[in-house]
């Protein structure tokens, strides 16, 4: 028997389907034909999928169709995220189809102060990372007797990050009675416990490319001497007009982001030393259009989330396997196309070389100058 191919098919209603296709969204992706049936008739899910797959959709329309009819000040809903950027990305999709439920993101380095006003006037879905819900929590301005849905999304993430401690401490305070989805991109058995302790008889979905990596990318490597590395880069900006450059550190983030504005180029920032509000600013610039090119650290890069992004260059090689399928999911988003490139010195190639082979990745490491053929080709 096929899958269902239409948001009717899967029993989402008229009202909720027509801000779908409001929002330019006609038809389900694959996470969301297995997720919903069971996610709409109240079942818990434990569902494993590629940043970029379409998950948000997948708990964001049951999170509305079961919405109660009664108004209360109490959350409804409770979605807990890694990031800021994720907790901000998510409540704006789930708000874009909500039809007026009040949803609020919250997290740290804003001002607490705006969140308990928020809550004091009532709000329908909370998107949050673990940390800033216990504050809110402790300080009594987040009541979860209410709460009848629990979405842990990207888990694995939210374990790498340390909040394993925060994350237990809230659900032991929610509802016994609650519908329970867990997300996540890896399967390591910690998430795995995670998935046995918060849910029950769940529904496993896994949505997952046919190979390791996401088909529809390109995947070059490349050793470049240092004096001209520089000068690769600006070559490659030429090829498309939104770029996301990760480097292994804070600092050489914002020491590279001033390079390339210095060279000409309208780039942003994005790493742990900046402020809440310029962080917001520089994701909402690159969002827009107005940066062309983003300058990531991996922490401050963890659930970003920007559509129509051509190409990843990473201009120091990840650390680990791992770290380069996170990199790389951030382009060739839903079947898109995309490229990503990895520079590398000639002390870095055998390190790049064994994540290539643990990868399964079949490609060769290339030395070029800014000059070569084969960078002009790219940027062409």
């Amino acid at each position: 028997m096929s899958e269902p191919s239409t948001f009717e098919e899967l029993d989402v209603s008229p009202e909720v389907i027509a801000r779908l296709s409001k929002n330019d969204i006609s038809a389900p992706f694959a996470i969301q034909t297995r997720v919903l049936p069971p996610a709409l008739a109240g079942q818990d899910v434990f569902g494993q999928a590629e940043t970029g797959s379409g998950k948000t959709l997948a708990f964001a329309i049951p999170i509305i169709e079961r919405a109660p009819k009664e108004k209360d000040v109490r959350p409804w809903a409770l979605v807990m995220v890694p990031t800021r950027e994720l907790a901000a990305q998510v409540a704006d999709e789930i708000r874009k189809i909500s039809g007026g439920l009040k949803v609020m993101s919250a997290y740290g380095g804003t001002p607490v102060a705006k969140d308990i006003q928020r809550l004091e006037k009532g709000i329908d879905v909370v998107v949050a990372t673990p940390g800033r819900l216990a504050d809110l929590y402790e300080r009594g301005a987040l009541v979860l007797d209410r709460v009848a849905i629990l979405v842990l999304d990207e888990a694995d993430r939210m374990l790498d990050l340390g909040f394993v401690y925060d994350m237990d401490w809230l659900i032991r305070r929610l509802p016994a009675q609650r519908q329970t989805m867990l997300f996540s991109a890896t399967l390591p058995p910690a998430v795995r416990q995670l998935a046995r302790r918060y849910t029950t008889d769940a529904t496993h979905v896994e949505v997952v490319s046919a190979g390791p990596m996401v088909e529809s990318s390109e995947h070059r490597f490349f050793v470049v001497h240092a004096l001209d590395k520089f000068q690769v880069l600006l070559t490659l900006l030429g090829r498309e007009p939104r770029t996301l450059v990760f480097v292994s550190t804070k600092r050489f983030a914002a020491k590279l982001e001033s390079e390339l504005r210095a060279s000409g180029i309208a780039a942003a920032g994005l790493h742990g030393d900046m402020r809440q509000g310029a962080r917001t600013t520089a994701l909402a610039r690159f969002t827009s259009g107005k940066a062309t090119v983003l300058v990531a650290s991996d922490v401050a890069a963890r659930g970003l989330d920007v559509e129509a992004i051509g190409q990843v260059i990473n201009y120091d090689p990840p650390q680990d396997p791992t770290t380069y399928l996170h990199r790389s999911g951030r382009t060739a988003r839903a079947g898109a196309p995309g490229l990503v490139v990895t520079l590398c010195t000639s002390k870095e190639r055998g390190h790049v070389q064994q994540m290539l082979a643990h990868l399964h990745l079949d490609a060769a490491v290339e030395e070029v100058f800014s000059t070569s053929e084969i960078l002009r080709d790219l940027a062409s």
